[in-house]
Parts: structure tokens; C-alpha cells; sequence
């Protein structure tokens, strides 16, 4: 009898727990199960769980099942899902101006990057709210490099590689076509099985990134200079959002900005052991030599200023340049 009470009592406290949650956030990802990535986004909604009295949680869809970065975005605007974590390419779709963080070339280092989020953050946080979402945290994916199937020893090698960009994405292609590189457009989803046929022999992503999606056992080189620092957000729809109740939405911001300032906190440190994991998988690591280096940057610079006017305007690009420029003599001249 008292084992019947028991599981009675369980039965109705798991009704009530559920009946309790008012807010059901439908989160959606590419970022694969099991990644550094989905284990702080299940932190999170653990920590909004217990701080809402289960008033408030997501329902997490990993792994790309609800398509790519565009699709999940289209579900979003139809009230399907209301929330998303998003790279560059997602970003760009809502606020344009937010791509100028992947420029290629554009950072060094992670103080650099640090300095363009507390810098610029709010302005950027107010072009997605222009746009229609709120910013839970920036969660930045880290510093790309290209991985090939044939060494690139010289920038000329670049040129006969069949390099992979994401469809859509203007800043990637706007820098390979600068770099004399006629890139192949086709969606995320689609990388694995395009390097599997050879239709395509080439990527660019994160160390952490190759390795979490396989990617790398496609390919036997990288290139260690980093293209660029790619970005990354949480957001959520204004349209979800702003009904919410104001204690509410302070749990959900203010443990947002907390738990994802860790994932970019191990995204760095998992990038770095993710380069010395890759060479122990027996991907080649290539060193660029000073002239091609400065021929990067210089492309870089170019495909910065083709873009002025369509993502961001001149005088905004000009404004973050001087910035790092001026961070860069501030950090020699303390030396």
C-alpha cells in the first residue's frame, strides 16, 4: 500500500510539473549531440528550470534536424520554433551589419575579438533586436582555418582547390573570390557527403568543429593561419519573448549571457586541443610563410571594402578598423 502511495505521489508531482511549465522555448541547432556546444545549452535550461520553478525550459532540437541555419529561421518567423543558437551565416540573415565580425583577417587574437564585443556589442545587440530577436549571449565559435586534400604550400595552391562555402554566406565567397578561388555554395547539411563524392575537396571551420562533425577524416591538411574569428549567437524572437512575464524574461537573459559566456570560454580552450587532437589523427598542419601571410591580409582588406555598403556601411567598417588598429598600438606601446 504504501509503495502505491509512492508511485501515486510521483504520478502527480510529474503532472504538476508539467502543467506548472508556461513557457516552452523550441530551441534548434546545427551544433551536433553530445558537443561542448549542447552540453551548456542543456546547463542552461536545467538552470532556468530550477530558477522558474519549471515555469520556464526548452525543448532542444540538435544536430541540424530541423535544417540549416535559413530553415530554422523560416520556422522561427512562422511561430514552429522560437529560438536558435546561429553562426555568421544565421546572424547576417537578421542584422547584415553583425558580419563584419567574419571578416576574413580582420582579428589576430582573442583579446582583439574580446575588444569588438564589449566595444561594439550593444550596437550589434541592437541591430537583432531591429531585427526582430533578443540576444541571450554571444557564444563565438572560434578561429577558422581551411583544411584541404592537397598541401597548399603557397597561396597559388589555393586556386586549384575545390573549396566548400556556405551557400548564401557573402562574406566567404566575397573573400575566396579575392583570394582567386571559385568557391562551390551548398548548405552545412551538405558538406559531409559532397566531400565523400569529391565534389567538393576543401572546407574552412573551426578545429573543434571538424573534428565534432568528421569532416576532418575527409582531408589531410590545414592551414595554420586562421581565416577569420567566426561569431556566434543564442537568440530568441522578440514575438516569443516579449509576452513573457518579467521575471521571466530576467531568468532567461541573465542566465543566457552566463552560461553562454562559458561555451565561448571552452570553445577556446577545446579549439586549442582540438589542433593538437586533429594532429594526432594525422592531419598535416601547414605553415604559411610571411609573404603569402601578407597577401591574406591584403585580400582580407579588399574583400572588407567590397562588401562596404551591402552588409555594413563604409563608415561602420571604418570605425571597427580604426578600433583595432588604436587596440594594437595601445597593447605594443605598453610592452
Amino acid at each position: 500500500m504504501k509503495r502505491i502511495f509512492t508511485i501515486i505521489s510521483l504520478l502527480l508531482s510529474g503532472i504538476l510539473t508539467v502543467a506548472a511549465q508556461e513557457y516552452t522555448i523550441k530551441f534548434a541547432t546545427i551544433a551536433p549531440e553530445g558537443t561542448t556546444w549542447m552540453n551548456v545549452m542543456k546547463e542552461y535550461d536545467a538552470a532556468i528550470r530550477k530558477e522558474s520553478g519549471g515555469r520556464l525550459g526548452f525543448k532542444i532540437y540538435a544536430g541540424g534536424v530541423q535544417g540549416d541555419e535559413k530553415s530554422i529561421l523560416r520556422k522561427i518567423r512562422v511561430g514552429q520554433l522560437h529560438s536558435g543558437g546561429f553562426t555568421g551565416v544565421g546572424l547576417g540573415e537578421i542584422a547584415p551589419k553583425v558580419r563584419i565580425l567574419d571578416s576574413p583577417f580582420l582579428v589576430r587574437n582573442e583579446e582583439e575579438v574580446d575588444m569588438l564585443y564589449r566595444d561594439f556589442g550593444k550596437e550589434f545587440e541592437k541591430s537583432l533586436e531591429d531585427g526582430g530577436y533578443v540576444l541571450l549571449g554571444w557564444a563565438e565559435v572560434g578561429f577558422v582555418h581551411v583544411f584541404t586534400s592537397t598541401p597548399i604550400k603557397k597561396s597559388d595552391d589555393l586556386r586549384g582547390i575545390k573549396m566548400w562555402t556556405w551557400e548564401g554566406d557573402p562574406i566567404a565567397e566575397t573573400a575566396f573570390r579575392t583570394l582567386g578561388i571559385n568557391p562551390i555554395p551548398l548548405s552545412v547539411i551538405d558538406v559531409m557527403t559532397s566531400l565523400q563524392t569529391g565534389l567538393i575537396d576543401a572546407f574552412y571551420t573551426t578545429p573543434y568543429a571538424a573534428i565534432a562533425l568528421q569532416w576532418y577524416a575527409r582531408v589531410k591538411y590545414m592551414v595554420d593561419v586562421p581565416l577569420a574569428d567566426a561569431a556566434g549567437a543564442v537568440l530568441i524572437s522578440k514575438k516569443f519573448y516579449d509576452p513573457m512575464p518579467k521575471d521571466l524574461q530576467d531568468i532567461l537573459v541573465r542566465n543566457g549571457r552566463l552560461y553562454i559566456s562559458k561555451l565561448t570560454q571552452l570553445s577556446r580552450k577545446e579549439n586549442a586541443e582540438a589542433i593538437k587532437e586533429l594532429n594526432k589523427r594525422g592531419i598535416v598542419t601547414l605553415a604559411a610563410n610571411e609573404k603569402d601571410l601578407l597577401e591574406y591580409v591584403e585580400a582580407g582588406i579588399r574583400s572588407r571594402r567590397a562588401l562596404a555598403g551591402k552588409l555594413y556601411t563604409e563608415e561602420f567598417l571604418n570605425r571597427i578598423e580604426k578600433s583595432i588598429a588604436d587596440f594594437r598600438k595601445a597593447r605594443r606601446g605598453s610592452k
